[in-house]
């Protein structure tokens, strides 16, 4: 006969790990992790988007060397019905103050992005790569679970935008709606999408890298093998989590930060930017430069 006092254990250690956490963010303000154990990545069906947010408002100044974005954070294009079964959260108008400088620079090293708004598109909404969403709810232990692996249920709608507690609207991947009220095409460079937090510009999917317009590849794989088990999920790496993927330099076209050198219409003699891509990472998980510390998360969750 197999003995279940492991399995009560294991079971008895999650359960204070998460009650700790759980007191924790209590006291921080933050919203409790929520526990979640699916393992396996999903088609994510994208809520329609067909409703009117609001009234839209953005500002973008440029005053030396610095660039401010002031916006409410609702976009005017439409957006999917929120709440719903992912999100229960309603959009509301947030007070956004970014600025990002005219002249960024490329440093040595990267700099994570993980409790940043990583950058922000040109109608005032912000672009933000992680989830609240962790296996367990563990958030030290990582095995974040990906916005766009669909294990778990998050009410993206058609511009892989929702909601957060704040009433934040924002995007995870390709704001498509956004996309196509500047004139997105397949054949031609990507129009200018946003800043990143260092400066840099964003564009989406088309670019051109020296050899003509196409579309650009991400240079992150999916890991071999299985996942660790035990304490940590088990399975394959097959993308539900952030770290399923390995970057791995020289396989697409864009480097760690998911940028490269482009020559576009604001940079015609070339210009390092970032690019949102169709796979992943989606949006980038890290700068090249410098952000700025407006793009700090106060706790809008």
């Amino acid at each position: 006969m197999i003995s279940m006092k492991p399995v009560v254990f294991i079971v008895a250690v999650v359960t204070a790990m998460l009650f700790a956490a759980t007191v924790m963010a209590q006291r921080q303000g933050r919203r409790p992790p929520r526990f979640h154990t699916a393992t396996e990545s999903a088609t994510v069906n994208l809520v329609p988007a067909n409703e009117t947010a609001g009234s839209p408002r953005v500002s973008i100044e440029v005053s030396g060397t610095t660039r401010t974005i002031t916006s409410n954070g609702i976009p005017s294009h439409p957006v999917g019905t929120f709440p719903n079964r992912g999100n229960p959260h309603t959009i509301t108008p947030q007070d956004y103050a970014f600025t990002v400088t005219t002249e960024p620079a490329r440093t040595d090293a990267t700099t994570a992005s993980r409790r940043w708004l990583w950058g922000v598109a040109v109608n005032g909404v912000p672009f933000e790569a992680p989830t609240a969403e962790y296996w367990h709810g563990q958030r030290r232990g990582g095995w974040n679970y990906d916005a766009l692996g669909g294990a778990v249920r998050l009410g993206l709608d058609a511009n892989h935008a929702h909601v957060q507690r704040s009433g934040a609207y924002h995007y995870h991947s390709l704001p498509m709606g956004l996309m196509q009220r500047l004139g997105w095409k397949a054949d031609a460079h990507s129009p200018l999408i946003g800043w990143a937090a260092d400066g840099f510009p964003i564009y989406a999917i088309t670019g051109n890298l020296g050899n003509g317009v196409r579309k650009v590849r991400s240079s992150y794989q999916l890991k071999p093998g299985a996942r660790p088990g035990g304490d940590q999920p088990d399975g394959a790496h097959d993308g539900a989590f952030v770290e399923d993927w390995a970057y791995v330099a020289g396989s697409g076209d864009l480097d760690e930060c998911n940028g490269a050198v482009t020559r576009s219409a604001e940079f015609p003699d070339g210009s390092y930017a970032y690019f949102i891509t169709e796979g992943y990472p989606f949006v980038a998980r890290c700068w090249k430069g410098t952000p700025d510390p407006s793009f700090q998360k106060r706790r809008r969750r």
